[in-house]
């Protein structure tokens, strides 16, 4: 804070956050985190928050998005703009940073979390990310970060094709029941087809699939042999003749 008052920076504004024990300790302090930059954006009217995530940090999230065998999306890494949230650093390693920092006088300030191996995201800047570029040659972080930009635009772009495809194939009944066309949908390459899928139940109901839910719903598409319907969380998804009904 005293930093910020010298450069002029005004209001500085400095907040404790709660961290719950729900959903492992890394999820829940970036969810308090995000919690007061929410907090920060209505105390202040500001129209942005820029936040200091580097390539590195990219590259990182794309290894723990791999390991973790999370799907695509888990690769796609930070978007530099995401709403109100801003990444002017995505593409500058973390050491340009602080050397930065350096010449202008100022002295970074290192989360004390960013040094404990109990934490995955640590093990992995502090330990593969270095192998990988022992082993394989420096590069590693820039590669990485290029693939989750490349992953990026065409998950956006796919987006895109299932939202548009959506609105044609779905309607309601007359018990005012979401439905989808299961020949149209059957008719979608597996990618476009579990998109639409995901796409209706989180916006309908407000749930999100994961890949077997989603793959379930999908076999009564592809794989209707009279099968019962598939129990979701807080909906139920059935075959009635040709359409996929959500109730």
């Amino acid at each position: 804070g005293e930093q910020a008052h010298a450069l002029g920076l005004a209001p500085v504004l400095r907040e404790v956050v709660t961290v719950s024990a729900e959903g492992g300790p890394e999820a829940a302090a970036r969810s308090a985190r995000y919690r007061a930059f929410d907090d920060a954006l209505t105390a202040t009217g500001a129209a942005a928050i820029l936040l200091g995530h580097t390539l590195d940090d990219q590259a990182e999230t794309v290894l723990l998005g791999l390991a973790r065998g999370a799907g695509a999306a888990s690769l796609h890494g930070m978007a530099a703009v995401s709403g109100p949230l801003r990444r002017p650093l995505l593409g500058l390693r973390r050491e340009t940073t602080r050397l930065a920092c350096s010449d202008q006088g100022l002295v970074p300030w290192d989360d004390p979390h960013n040094d404990d191996p109990r934490y995955s995201r640590v093990r992995v800047r502090n330990r593969v990310l270095p192998v990988l570029e022992d082993e394989l040659g420096p590069g590693v972080a820039q590669a990485l970060a290029r693939t989750a930009e490349q992953l990026r635009e065409d998950g956006d772009a796919l987006d895109a094709l299932a939202l548009d495809w959506a609105l044609e194939l779905v309607g309601q009944d007359e018990a005012g029941h979401v439905t989808v066309d299961a020949r149209g949908l059957a008719a979608d390459p597996p990618a476009l087809r579990q998109r639409i899928i995901r796409l209706v139940v989180a916006n309908e109901f407000g749930v999100a699939l994961s890949r077997s839910q989603t793959l379930a719903v999908a076999a009564l598409v592809t794989d209707w042999h009279g099968q019962k319907g598939v129990d979701l969380p807080g909906v139920l998804a059935t075959r009635r003749g040709t359409t996929l009904v959500f109730a």
